[in-house]
């Protein structure tokens, strides 16, 4: 391993401490645009057309989602998956679509799918190139992010495809300088006047201005910070961090500015032709003075992950309010939906980053498959919120050789969990039992319920058992049944006692379960006859 200028000292700490956590020193904020404050609804182009897309599909998708309802049901996204692009960006850089599926181009699309009452949604991948191997957003985020907005669209999805793990090093900073966006250098700070925690430290280097530099910024482990930095007004400035060059591989650092606002420096494997090298950033300052905080996060590669995604989420919030000031009017928000499939598990971080994040690797039309997904999202159910959701992946209600019963459990469960009701059918050909099930009416109200609760399994087993408050003094209750065909039952006192599901004890409660329209009452104990691979799902009304 590379001590990379670390003290020998500090080299063995490092081996033998244990690193600070990455939410410690980074940017630890929920993640609110305002948008997705219940699991957002619409379809995608990817689980059925795949590669295979044009506007006159989307168009004819979209008016199909019109004529039968379920725009009226609440799906309101048309998300274009990936190959909407084409395979090289325009003159200046900037992604466009397909040239000759999308001749027209993306914005005439949006605008004809705006008009028919549908916001749009889009696709990019969190590396040099999407899954299908096009463009890609990895080090593009706010020229394509300011795209997308100026776009109009209102959905992204972000994918994993071709990512490029950061750096675990940090550069070797001997001092930072300040100038005026425009203008010349106006201060310098030498690194002996930074305040050093954890494992970074002062080095002798007599070749430098001043003598030393700082080291031991790697791996979230140490932390430089230069107090009351001061300019004279407020405004743009242009951030020098001033480095030794040292080492043939790459290196990442963060200068956190006033605990509010960051900027980001890639140092590139570097040649030894120079002593040192100037990294650069524009940087928003008050005026007197200011708190630089620098730092390398990334520990991990879910640090990574975590950092990258932020960062897109960030430039989404910045695009869309620019480009609402430009064209004079009301913002629209990007629902910001993080896909890299749940392997460095982004329910843990999702929530300082975007608005959905995938728990699982690819959705497909096969049952057991489907309940893989379901056993891995169900137990995650703690870090759903308003506005930032677990997300199981699209649905396949009406694809593959699932049955009716899987059809409605598959749909059942999502809504229980809150998850994102994306459809990826074809809604052209479907079938009246499909739209049936989507479009149930009270099954969405659960997903799209106010309080944003998903539901806890209380019961796992041959038939598990599902439960979570809704508004208005009601409560959801849920039997799957994964075995063969049986009466399944659950105490009610069980769930007034459980602490997160904390049904109101009552004499006897109301009931109605939401595919026969089936209500009456019941006390003691909720029970059911369900079928196999099907479910019951019941709304509970304490009764006085």
């Amino acid at each position: 391993m590379r001590r990379n200028g670390m003290c020998p000292l500090c080299y063995l700490k490092k081996l033998f401490s244990r690193p600070s956590d990455v939410t410690d020193v980074f940017y630890d904020k929920k993640y609110e645009n305002g948008a997705a404050l219940t699991p957002p609804m619409g379809w995608s182009s990817w689980n059925t057309f795949r590669n295979q897309i044009d506007d006159k599909l989307l168009l004819e998708t979209a008016q199909a989602m019109k004529d039968t309802g379920l725009v009226d049901a609440g799906y309101e996204y048309i998300n274009l998956d990936d190959c909407w692009h084409s395979s090289m960006r325009d003159e200046n850089g900037l992604l466009q679509g397909d040239l000759t599926r999308f001749p027209a181009g993306i914005p005439d699309l949006v605008e004809k799918l705006n008009a028919l009452g549908l916001k749009v949604g889009i696709y990019s991948s969190n590396g040099t190139f999407t899954c299908e191997d096009l463009p890609a957003s990895l080090r593009h985020e706010k020229t394509d992010a300011y795209t997308f907005a100026k776009w109009g669209v209102e959905y992204f999805k972000y994918d994993f495809c071709h990512n490029k793990k950061i750096s675990k090093y940090a550069p070797l900073v001997f001092s930072i300088s300040l100038a005026p966006a425009g203008g010349r250098d106006i201060l310098t700070v030498g690194c002996e006047d930074a305040l050093l925690f954890g494992t970074a430290k002062l080095m002798p280097d007599k070749r430098l201005p001043g003598g030393m530099y700082i080291s031991g910024l790697d791996g979230a482990s140490g932390k430089a910070v230069f107090k009351n930095v001061i300019v004279p007004k407020a405004g743009r400035y242009v951030l020098t961090i001033n480095i030794l060059k040292k080492g043939l591989y790459e290196k990442f650092l963060i200068a956190h500015i006033n605990g509010e606002s960051y900027c980001r420096f890639e140092v590139p494997s570097q040649k030894p032709f120079n002593l040192s090298a100037r990294y650069q950033a524009f940087v928003d300052l008050k005026e007197g003075g200011n708190t630089i905080s620098l730092f390398n996060p990334v520990r991990t590669r879910a640090d990574s992950a975590m950092v990258q995604y932020q960062y897109m989420g960030q430039a989404l919030k910045e695009a869309s309010a620019r480009v609402a000031q430009e064209q004079g009017r009301a913002e629209k928000p990007i629902v910001f939906s993080i896909c890299e499939w749940g392997i460095n598990k982004p329910w843990k971080w999702g929530a300082s980053a975007g608005n959905l994040w995938r728990t699982t690797m690819d959705i497909r039309p096969w049952w057991k498959w489907m309940k893989m997904i379901y056993e891995r999202n169900v137990k995650l159910y703690k870090y759903s919120q308003k506005g930032n959701w677990n997300d199981p992946d699209m649905l396949e209600v009406g694809n593959g050789k699932l049955t009716p019963q899987q059809n409605r459990s598959h749909f059942a469960l999502w809504c229980m969990m809150c998850s994102p009701l994306i459809l990826g059918n074809d809604l052209r050909k479907m079938k009246k039992e499909v739209l049936d099930i989507i479009t149930n009416k009270k099954l969405i109200a659960i997903d799209q319920d106010e309080l944003g609760v998903p539901a806890k399994r209380v019961k796992k087993g041959g038939a598990d058992v599902l439960a979570r408050p809704l508004s208005g003094g009601r409560w959801a209750v849920c039997f799957f049944n994964k075995s063969g065909a049986k009466e399944v039952s659950y105490p009610l006192e069980k769930l007034q006692a459980d602490g997160y599901v904390k049904l109101a004890p009552a004499p006897s409660y109301a009931y109605e379960e939401v595919w026969s329209g089936k209500s009456g009452s019941v006390s003691g104990k909720l029970s059911a006859h369900v079928d196999k691979n099907d479910c019951k799902v019941f709304i509970l009304t304490p009764q006085n």
